[in-house]
């Protein structure tokens, strides 16, 4: 549990720092973004929907200390994402999902590859964590993308809430 002093991390072009409520604006750009929101094949957020996620996600903050980071470009100061770690149960096991969100006129610039990178060090280097999973919409190439270039492999195809998935991995050297 935390006291609310969460970890900031630093990237060439970015910060990632602890989500805050008053994110709440800039992280509904992206889930109301038709091509972010065809990769995970759901319809636009509302804005109730998008409260009870930002809420989850502030939740999940508090209980671990971590969770996802809001992605800011140092040179514009924008949120362009969101990139971090979430405990879930993965067949009966927990372990942490490294997950990330981007507004989709960032993709295609390194941005997510660069987010991710700094989050799984963070993840095994600081919190210690044994591994890393990213489950991703099968077909979603340019997430597949990154889970690759991260250093993560391809363990299986898993079926969560009806939807299929790659299951990437990564253990903690």
């Amino acid at each position: 549990m935390s006291n609310g002093t969460h970890s900031q991390l630093e990237t060439k072009r970015l910060t990632l720092r602890p989500m805050l409520e008053s994110d709440f604006e800039a992280l509904h750009l992206i889930f109301t973004d038709p091509k972010v929101m065809a990769c995970f094949g759901v319809d636009l957020f509302t804005r109730e929907q998008m409260r009870h996620w930002l809420q989850r996600n502030l939740d999940h903050q508090r209980e671990f200390g971590y969770g996802l980071f809001s992605v800011v470009l140092k040179e514009t100061g924008d949120l362009i994402g969101d990139c971090g770690l979430e405990q879930m149960d993965v067949n009966g096991v927990q372990v942490a999902e490294l997950g990330y969100d981007f507004c989709s006129e960032f993709w295609n610039q390194g941005y997510a590859t660069e987010a991710a990178t700094a989050v799984k060090d963070y993840a095994f280097n600081v919190l210690k964590l044994p591994m890393l999973i990213s489950l991703i919409r099968v077909g979603n190439l340019a997430s597949k993308r990154v889970a690759e270039k991260v250093g993560m492999t391809l363990d299986e195809e898993y079926i969560r809430y009806g939807n299929r998935y790659w299951k990437y991995s990564i253990k903690n050297a």
